[in-house]
Order: structure tokens, then sequence, then C-alpha cells
């Protein structure tokens, strides 16, 4: 199992460490999670997610190779954009979920801990007759994610760039407590914040010094379960719950996501047939009617029939409804339409509601 370089810095902040994806990882601090999903909310939070991995893109055909890879039309990204994708098989089911940046020598694609060898495996198995270099950064890269109304407050007091002309989805190189380092204005918690791509060698001492200049404004390191709680309320996939293998992007409300209309890329075929034809499945969001705790894998019922099953849900820290994310046949979608999620063999009333549950706070 490995170990991040904050692996003791976790455990003298009370962090009880748990199995992730191959990595030992802080589940929660001695605060608990929902103290920590509040900081989010409300002040700021800093997670440690150096166990995702990092590739660099580069090389004469790197836009090309890149557009043929992934479903997103790279054209429309300007020079230090970022932007989230996905890199399907041909049958359009998801290998895996991944942001982009546009860098000025090169492209850097970040993927998560779980896929990180298969999507390396897949991006060099069709290098073939690009010129294209594939470079593994993530050992030299450390991640971390600040996040929250307050994070940009806290960061900006350590640079001397100017963080509030930074705009979502756009990144921005620049020296923080005197470390160069690249600043994304990206997250995965629906709330504003920046994503930190910093040399290794610099991961601990940064830590410390980010939690003391952040102490004041109520800025506490933050976990696995506050990490899911968080994007779970915003709607946000995970892999391995909502998206998987057998997940084709428009039955996860993925679309968006989908250009169609650029040059072939893997999966098109497969993509456009199903944008025409319409999936056999959609994924919806619903709260609990009958007070009860919808957990992953629970069957949905229709009419006493299963035909469906739970990815993600828990009570919601910030609205303190019982949520759940779940997969149903196309055309039992409709907002307001009664389900039922059986818990413990006994059918449970839920309601199909709008999401995302809470509504993302990004910079405008």
């Amino acid at each position: 199992m490995q170990q991040t370089k904050l692996y003791d810095s976790h455990v003298a902040l009370g962090g009880r460490m748990v199995p992730f994806a191959g990595w030992m990882l802080p589940v929660q601090y001695s605060t608990g999670p929902s103290v920590e999903h509040d900081a989010v909310r409300n002040a700021a939070g800093v997670f440690d997610i150096d166990h995702m991995g990092q590739f660099e893109v580069s090389g004469r055909d790197a836009v090309a190779f890149l557009q043929f890879m992934q479903v997103y039309d790279i054209d429309d990204m300007a020079l230090w954009d970022a932007h989230y994708s996905l890199l399907t098989y041909e049958d359009g089911t998801i290998v895996d979920d991944i942001f982009l940046y546009r860098l000025p020598d090169h492209w850097m694609v970040v993927v998560n801990a779980a896929n990180r060898d298969k999507d390396w495996n897949w991006l060099q198995a069709h290098m073939h007759g690009y010129d294209v270099s594939l470079r593994d950064v993530s050992e030299e890269t450390y991640m971390l994610a600040i996040q929250g109304p307050k994070a940009e407050a806290i960061l900006q007091r350590m640079t001397t760039a100017q963080l509030d002309q930074v705009a979502t989805r756009t990144a921005i190189q620049a020296t923080v407590d005197g470390v160069e380092m690249i600043l994304g204005r990206t997250g995965y918690t629906g709330e504003d914040g920046f994503e930190i791509y910093l040399p290794t060698s610099h991961a601990v001492s940064f830590w410390d010094h980010l939690l003391a200049e952040g102490k004041a404004d109520g800025l506490l390191p933050c976990g696995l379960a506050a990490r899911d709680s968080l994007r779970f309320e915003a709607c946000m996939p995970l892999y391995g719950h909502e998206i998987d293998a057998s997940t084709q992007p428009f039955e996860a409300r993925l679309g968006w996501v989908v250009s169609l209309n650029k040059a072939d890329f893997v999966g098109r075929e497969s993509l456009l047939k199903a944008k025409l034809e319409e999936t056999q499945r959609l994924l919806i969001g619903f709260e609990m009617v009958d007070k009860s705790v919808p957990r992953e894998g629970y069957p949905i019922a229709i009419d006493g029939k299963i035909v469906g099953h739970v990815t993600t849900g828990m009570k919601s820290p910030t609205l303190d409804r019982f949520l759940g994310l779940g997969y149903v046949p196309n055309g039992h979608h409709k907002l307001g339409s009664e389900i039922d999620i059986v818990i413990r063999d006994k059918p449970r009333k839920a309601r199909i509601v709008k999401r995302p549950f809470y509504q993302p706070q990004y910079k405008a």
C-alpha cells in the first residue's frame, strides 16, 4: 500500500488512515467529516489528493493525439485553459474521467488513482502514427486542493499573483510561498478553489505553511469522507460509482462534455448512436420520502419491479436531507415521480428531484 509524502503529517493531525485505490489516505481527522464538510462550504478545506496521476503530453501531434483520445473538442481551449473530459472505449463506455490543462509547451492530463495504470496503457496503445511524447510525472508532481469561499484569500496572502484574475477552469503558473507551482481554478467540491500542482520535494513544508496561513480563516485539513459528501451534493460523478467501464456519457448526464462535431475520436460512432437513439437508462437524483438512508448498491424499484440501483446515497450535511443518485430506465426519470429504494428487503418511498442537490458556487 502506497503512502503520500504527507502520511506522517496526516497521522500527526489525527487522520484516520484507510486504504483507497492502493494508497493509505485520511478518511477523516479528529474534527470529523461533518465539520470538515462544513468548513469547505463556509470557509476553506485542504485535501491531499496526490494519489491522483498526472501525465504530460507533448510533441508536434499532441493536439491531434488528444483530440482522438478523448471526447471534448480541445481546439476550443486557449492557453492555460482547463477542462473536464472523458476517455472512452470504442463502444462509448468510459475508461476514465479526466481533467485537461493546456500549458505553454505541453498538455497535462489528470487521471484517477485507481485508473492510473490503465489510462497510461490505454494512451500508450494508441500512440502509433503520432509524433507525440507521453510522460508520467505523477511522482515528481504533488497535488493538493484548497476549496471553499475563503480559499482565494488564503492563497492570495502567499503569492503576488493576482488570483482574482484567474477565471474558473483556467490555470496560472505562480510562485506561492517561494515555490513555483501551477494553480488551477478547478475542484471537486462544488465550491470555488484551486487544485495545486507543486514539486513533491516541497509538499510537507507547503502543507504546513498553508494550514498555518489559513488557521484564522477556519481552514481545515479534510479527508475522503468530506470529499465524497461534498462532490455528492454537487452531483459530480465518481468513477466506480456513477460511471465505470459499463457506463456511457449520455446515460450519466455527461453529454455536455462530448463534442460529436469534432473529427473522429475513440468511441465517436457509438456515442453518436447513443445520442440519436437515446439510452436505455439515465442517472437520476432522488430524495427519500420515507426516512431512511439510501446506500450504494441498494436496489431501485418501480411498481414492485427492481429496475436499477443506487450509486451514491447519504444524508446531505449541507441540506439535512436524505438524498441519492442512481440509475432508472429512460422514460421513468420525470421530476416528482415516485420510486422505491429497497432497504433490507423493504421498499422505502423516494421522489426524483432536480440535480445538483447543491448549486456549485464557482467564481463568475
